[in-house]
């Protein structure tokens, strides 16, 4: 606030910057939403690494959801969101410990019959002073190693120390039973020393073993589709912080994702400025067929439609091993969110993720091995294609949108155009939230034109726009002349960003001329 002087000397009045600095948003976070072997079905988690999805949901499953992860991961892949979807009948296993204390899993799944948990009553001491009794729990996931100890538990409601408070953290079992009392402790292993969660003879079991877990039917499409308002389904995704590329994957390996399924994905992507990367389908094994699919009204595309700009195609699929080392045939989307989020973090967003260098890690080859000329009949139609040529092994060739046909003659044909154009919406939409109720003036527009100004100038050092100049690179407008009195008056300011997107050079065309008899002395 301004300083009131009232007497002789000097004041010091601190007087705020209008710099607000805008950083951009990451670009590389993918989701991943269907089926695991185990993990939390209440809303997406963020991770990491392949080892974070191994000990949360499991691993390796008999579902292409889990591949897709793997590729992701091995092909370039950071982080990741994944929202596990089940089945009807998916139930948790449980564990009686006795006088109705109860364990369940923390998750539905028959994984849950792995857990085993043994109580003991070698505590502090027997009873705590206040008449509490007290007891030691230990869980162990026989099928991962994974291994929880809970000691001193008070065998009382709504302490810090009560089992059910304890257990809300775990990642192996909740608390279904009794908390107030005290469990039998269970016979030490039948040889001093031994492991207690080993195999002993039925009648001697030093711990309880958990059941009846299932894992259900597969979760059909009403499980996928879900409902933006109960935030359920592929719009679980809600709940994340941000994500920017979006996998559906199949849920057999020979079969193909609904157009149903994946018209509500692209509707999600539409309104959380991401991309959805589309699995060409199943039946789709050669140019014939794929052309075929591609232009045949009565057997749709899998999306289509003005959101598309907003998706990217892929085909054909690829062959790698299983966990079983058998050769399978996987759908290339978690594949190409790899590379998609490698060539961000290389080259960055604005440079097509296709070329010698989008490899394919795991790929043997691919389901369908196509020539120069049959993919020239696919890429007119904005189907992106995996190559294979000797030496380089199998990449990515092709960088379009869904509205990326020659026919649409589209703006947001080229991928990288239109995630640049994403990156930049979200970029401002979460930077200039500061902006909101301040006073619609002209010092506000100045510190809006030197803030955008700023971070798009930014983006032009980086190589982001065509132009010699900034000038020719991108425009921010926010003055007088787009901010009429009748906007002022419904608090409204408008600001204008313009940017010349760098294009790929989809086509390198080389001419050659032979010169005779125009040599010079």
């Amino acid at each position: 606030m301004p300083v009131n002087p009232t007497y002789p000397g000097v004041y010091i009045d601190e007087v705020p910057s209008q710099v607000r600095t805008i950083i951009g948003v990451p670009t590389a976070i993918a989701a991943f939403v269907g089926p695991a072997t185990r993990g939390p079905t209440d809303g997406p988690r963020h991770i990491t690494s392949w080892g974070d999805f191994e000990r949360i949901y499991g691993g390796l499953s008999a579902n292409p959801m889990s591949y897709s992860v793997l590729h992701f991961f091995q092909n370039g892949g950071a982080e990741a969101e994944i929202v596990r979807l089940v089945g009807q009948n998916s139930v948790a296993s449980k564990a009686a410990l006795g006088n109705g204390v109860e364990l369940e899993a923390a998750s539905t799944g028959v994984w849950g019959d792995q857990l085993r948990a043994r109580v003991d009553h070698d505590t502090i001491t027997p009873s705590d002073p206040n008449n509490r009794d007290l007891w030691n729990l230990t869980i162990r996931d026989t099928a991962t190693g994974a291994q929880e100890q809970y000691r001193n538990i008070v065998a009382k409601k709504d302490l810090p120390q009560s089992l059910d408070r304890l257990l809300a953290g775990s990642a192996l079992v909740r608390s279904s039973g009794a908390n107030d009392k005290l469990p039998p402790a269970h016979p030490d292993p039948p040889t001093p020393g031994a492991d207690p969660f080993a195999d002993p003879p039925p009648a001697q079991l030093p711990y309880k073993q958990a059941g009846g877990g299932a894992d259900g039917s597969s979760p059909d499409d009403a499980a996928f589709k879900g409902s933006d308002t109960g935030k359920t389904g592929v719009w679980q995704l809600l709940k994340a912080e941000i994500f920017n590329m979006l996998c559906v994957p199949p849920l057999t390996f020979d079969g193909s994702q609904t157009k149903g399924v994946l018209d509500e994905a692209l509707r999600l992507c539409v309104q959380e400025r991401a991309m959805l990367l589309v699995d060409s389908p199943a039946r789709w094994i050669d140019v014939t067929t794929a052309v075929a699919g591609m232009k045949n009204a009565a057997a749709p595309i899998p999306t289509s439609g003005p959101n598309t700009r907003n998706s990217a195609i892929y085909f054909p699929r690829f062959n790698g091993r299983n966990r079983d080392g058998e050769l399978t045939s996987f759908p290339p989307s978690g594949a190409v969110a790899g590379i998609w989020a490698r060539t961000d973090g290389q080259r960055g967003v604005w440079k097509a993720p296709a070329g010698l260098d989008a490899s394919v890690i795991g790929a043997e080859e691919l389901v369908a091995k196509l020539t120069d000329g049959e993919q020239g009949q696919l890429n007119p139609l904005g189907l992106n294609c995996l190559r294979t040529f000797p030496i380089i092994g199998s990449v990515v060739w092709g960088a379009r949108t869904q509205r990326g046909a020659d026919a649409l003659a589209s703006e947001w044909k080229y991928v990288p155009v239109r995630r640049t154009a994403l990156f930049i919406e979200e970029s401002l939409y979460r930077g200039l939230q500061w902006a909101v109720f301040e006073p619609n003036d002209e010092p506000l527009w100045a510190s809006i034109r030197l803030n955008v100004g700023a971070f798009m100038n930014t983006l032009f050092r980086q190589g982001a726009f065509q132009g010699q100049t900034p000038r020719e690179a991108y425009l921010v407008k926010c003055d007088k002349e787009n901010n009429p009195q009748a906007d002022i008056d419904r608090g409204i300011v408008n600001i204008l960003v313009g940017f010349a997107p760098l294009k790929p050079a989809e086509f390198v065309l080389i001419h050659i001329q032979q010169l005779a008899g125009q040599l010079t002395v």
